[in-house]
């Protein structure tokens, strides 16, 4: 975690705070969600609030599989986010801002984070952003080698909607999490390609059963209407054994 000092107070503000919660000040008002980081005032801020932060540094913070991410465009003007293992959700790169949790450790190729030991892709060293500030701190000291001076940040009110909480992004599951190298990027395609096949499957039984039970009554009503059909024929009941004559 970042040490106070002489860090940005901004950075100890985005590694502590918890982004989309409601907006005390617009608390009736819909898309609420503080979702955005006033660099320079020091707290989050919502959509509503940004026509008084226009002249201000604002990083807006996005969700991805309910964890809070940085676009790593913007973050990569902010600090240096070499070997921070990213991901792809809504056609942008994203980091991940707050340490994850640890996964189960597998055999096979690939890196694990040097702070808090979870499996990465290769040629990633860092889950997140929080974990290279915590490897920076242990080896250097400070972090003026990892901060980037930074005056400004495009950020428009049009595009404030993106940041918000969307059923792509929030909703996919981690295991389908396309990572920049594109390894796993087909979890998405599967998951369709399976709501089709189970569509598909569902509609062929029930056109079989429609099929079935429409012979069904078409031969029950040619052997009622036919001429001489014995009457122990016609009203003997499913599964009922036949008779054995008698012997002679």
């Amino acid at each position: 975690m970042v040490e106070s000092g002489e860090n940005p107070a901004w950075l100890e503000v985005l590694m502590r705070e918890k982004f989309f919660n409601a907006c005390l000040v617009h608390e009736e008002a819909k898309k609420n969600e503080k979702n955005i980081l006033c660099l320079d005032c020091c707290f989050s801020i919502c959509p509503h609030c940004f026509t008084s932060h226009t002249s201000h540094r604002l990083l807006q913070i996005r969700r991805y599989v309910y964890h809070d991410v940085l676009r790593l465009e913007d973050a990569s003007r902010l600090m240096d986010c070499s070997f921070i293992q990213s991901y792809i959700t809504n056609s942008a790169k994203v980091v991940f801002i707050n340490q994850r949790p640890p996964t189960r450790q597998f055999r096979g190729s690939g890196n694990i984070c040097c702070t808090c030991e979870r499996s990465l892709q290769s040629p990633y060293l860092f889950c997140s952003i929080s974990c290279k500030i915590d490897d920076v701190m242990k080896r250097q000291g400070d972090l003026s080698g990892f901060l980037r001076d930074c005056k400004y940040l495009p950020l428009t009110e049009n595009a404030l909607d993106d940041g918000l909480m969307t059923p792509d992004s929030t909703l996919e599951p981690v295991g389908s999490a396309r990572t920049s190298s594109g390894s796993g990027g087909y979890g998405g395609v599967v998951w369709c390609r399976t709501l089709a096949c189970t569509a598909a499957t569902t509609e062929i039984v029930r056109r079989k059963r429609s099929n079935s039970a429409a012979t069904c009554r078409r031969i029950t009503a040619a052997s009622s209407t036919a001429p001489g059909a014995p009457a122990s024929l016609l009203n003997r009941r499913k599964n009922t054994p036949p008779q054995r004559a008698p012997l002679y």
